[in-house]
């Protein structure tokens, strides 16, 4: 029964397009101040450098790696990358399979320590440390042409408790490198001593009990209904099989006797004897309602704890009876479940992953020069996935409330609701929806923008309370220098004025 493999491959997928998927933003970087990330020169900067640390992701293997430590985490709760500096993609991440690796934490319960086991050719070890650093062993062997031998390498990657202050090589560094070969008693130099300013170690569990460094893993809970399901479908199997084939018993007058099972074939007895036939031992009677009832009871509770009913609610739905507040809430209801996986996810792994990326990136140029705005501020990051905005969602649904609240009161009252920074409340929907800083205008432009438009509106009253009383002006000037008498025009209406006076 493959119900357990395919469930942790739901997980797998599910967790790799919800949280970190290459074909839509899944961070951003940002400042604790929301002010200062409004600020127009601040946003500029930050979307560029998130935009520049996403090209690296993507042209690095970190989306090939990402896969294989989320699958471990769901099967065997505990997971590991390095995530070490390369000369052609800047970082390159070398995820670890369960096994091949220990691991050890700080006392404050960060894993700091990864002692790993390796298996390099020849060729590759000379590849990566050099000829002159190889025991003699594996030089004999090269210069033979034995390139794909197999070299068994074991690598350590811990705090440098004996850092030297002022040291810029591996002695100077935070955290130490050393490779060298395992099964080489006769030369016990290391292939390399090397150093990292950060650590470079990520490795997240889904789940921690008590001390352990380990974690534990939807696969652990499942672990006896997957074992159920594959005893009982060989039980299955075993009851189809007798009810298909079963064992026989017959008389002793048949042993000598060919006898023949296949269909339209025909075996000869003494029709005189009632039990010169062939009969089943026992009867099977099998009830396939019953067993498939039970199995998918079975499988139900697998998917359950592999979430693949909160990756798939769709698929494992009926569509036509579902609604869209039905979905809404089912999601609600899955995330609380998925929650704190999700916030240790981000503390033992896209967080060290952001850090890691950001400083290597900045060593090597990658970073531009930051506004003096941002001296002396440390940065924050925030995360946009497709898991991450489910979770904002009820923050958002209290938004909608909000303003349809607000536009019932304006109704009523007649009245612009100044109560609500609406301005906010679009930066807060626009960050939770994970849209581009570059749609949204800053803080700084606005006011410009709306200090413009009030002057702007400004010089039309102006304008517009000026021209009656230029038209007044002008009618007193033409007035002034109307002649009189003589029959003029103006001398005909005032005397008309006259006599109606009169």
């Amino acid at each position: 029964d493959g119900t357990t493999i395919f469930a942790a491959r739901v997980l797998q997928s599910g967790m790799m397009a919800g949280l970190t998927s290459p074909a839509r933003p899944w961070f951003m970087l940002t400042t604790p101040d929301p002010d200062l990330a409004e600020f127009g020169s601040v946003k500029e900067w930050l979307h560029k450098v998130t935009q520049r640390m996403r090209d690296l992701f993507a042209k690095s293997n970190l989306y090939n790696a990402l896969p294989t430590i989320y699958g471990e985490l769901g099967v065997f709760g505990t997971g590991a990358i390095l995530a070490l500096e390369d000369a052609k993609d800047v970082l390159r991440f070398y995820p670890q399979t369960i096994g091949s690796y220990w691991l050890a934490e700080s006392a404050r319960g960060e894993v700091d320590t990864l002692y790993r086991q390796r298996r390099y050719t020849v060729r590759q070890l000379v590849q990566e440390f050099g000829l002159d650093r190889v025991s003699p062993k594996v030089r004999d062997q090269f210069a033979r042409g034995n390139y794909e031998a197999t070299v068994d390498v074991l690598h350590v990657v811990e705090p440098n408790d004996e850092r030297i202050a002022g040291r810029m090589d591996a002695a100077g560094m935070a955290i130490r490198s050393c490779y060298w070969e395992q099964a080489c008693d006769d030369f016990s130099e290391p292939l390399s001593e090397r150093g990292y300013r950060e650590s470079p170690i990520l490795a997240p569990r889904w789940a921690l009990i008590g001390g352990d460094v380990y974690g534990s893993s939807p696969g652990m809970d499942a672990l006896g209904d997957g074992k159920a399901l594959q005893f009982q479908q060989r039980r299955k199997a075993v009851a189809i099989d007798k009810m298909i084939d079963p064992p026989l018993t017959g008389p002793s007058a048949l042993k000598n006797q060919r006898v023949s099972l296949l269909p339209g074939d025909v075996t000869y007895v003494d029709i005189n004897s009632e039990s010169a036939r062939l009969r089943s031992i026992y009867d099977v009677r099998l009830e396939p309602s019953m067993l498939l009832e039970d199995t998918a009871t079975i499988q139900e509770r697998v998917n359950t704890a592999f979430y693949a009913d909160l990756f798939l609610m769709l698929a494992m739905s009926d569509r036509r009876q579902i609604t869209a507040r039905e979905i809404e809430e089912r999601h609600e209801e899955k995330l609380l479940m998925l929650g704190p996986v999700l916030e240790r996810l981000n503390d033992e792994l896209l967080d060290p992953l952001i850090d890691r990326t950001f400083a290597t990136m900045l060593r090597a140029g990658l970073i531009p020069p930051a506004p003096r705005e941002l001296e002396g501020v440390d940065l924050k990051v925030e995360y946009v996935s497709i898991l991450a905005q489910a979770q904002k969602m009820v923050a958002l649904g209290a938004i909608d409330r909000l303003a349809m609240f607000a536009g019932t009161v304006a109704q009523i009252t007649q009245q612009p609701v100044d109560k609500v920074d609406w301005d906010q409340a679009i930066d807060e929907y626009g960050q939770a929806l994970g849209v581009s800083p570059r749609v949204i205008v800053p803080d700084d432009k606005v006011t410009e923008t709306r200090a413009a438009r009030a002057q702007q509106q400004q010089a039309q009253q102006v304008a517009a309370m000026a021209q009656p009383m230029a038209q007044a002006a002008s009618a007193a000037k033409a007035m002034s220098e109307t002649k009189v008498g003589g029959g003029s025009a103006l001398d005909a209406v005032l005397a008309g004025a006259s006599g109606g006076a009169a």
